[in-house]
């Protein structure tokens, strides 16, 4: 058989399946995917096309994150990078999946994660 077209498994085969695969996931990203196009062509849109001022999420982010240390009343805390990453993770999983209505594979590519990870998540948040 030919090696190129993958050949008896342990011939060393050129072009066997797994790495056809891992050849595909390198060269592809969320931008190859029809909704990666439509995220990259709503991030295009010139700014005359939606209505009123837009606050870029960091901004968002940076006022909650002043808020939460303001009523922390001088008190400390220890693990504010994980409370910070599970109180942005929830909400994000929640409507990226009610997005992708409910497809874990699409909100994945959506997230920029591989569906393995978003599946763990979910059931560490108790979500799935």
């Amino acid at each position: 058989m030919n090696a190129r077209r993958g050949g008896p498994a342990g011939s060393g085969a050129l072009d066997s399946p797994s790495r056809r695969a891992r050849t595909y996931r390198r060269r592809t990203s969320a931008t190859d995917t029809p909704w990666g196009k439509q995220l990259n062509a709503a991030a295009e849109r010139p700014e005359s096309s939606r209505s009123g001022p837009k606050t870029p999420l960091r901004e968002h982010v940076a006022t909650s994150i002043k808020r939460y240390l303001g009523d922390l009343n001088g008190c400390d805390v220890g693990n504010l990078y994980e409370i910070a990453l599970r109180e942005l993770e929830i909400p994000l999983f929640v409507e990226v999946l009610g997005h992708c209505d409910g497809n874990q594979s699409r909100a994945a590519v959506m997230l920029g994660i591989h569906r393995a990870t978003l599946r763990k998540k979910l059931r560490d948040y108790g979500l799935a």
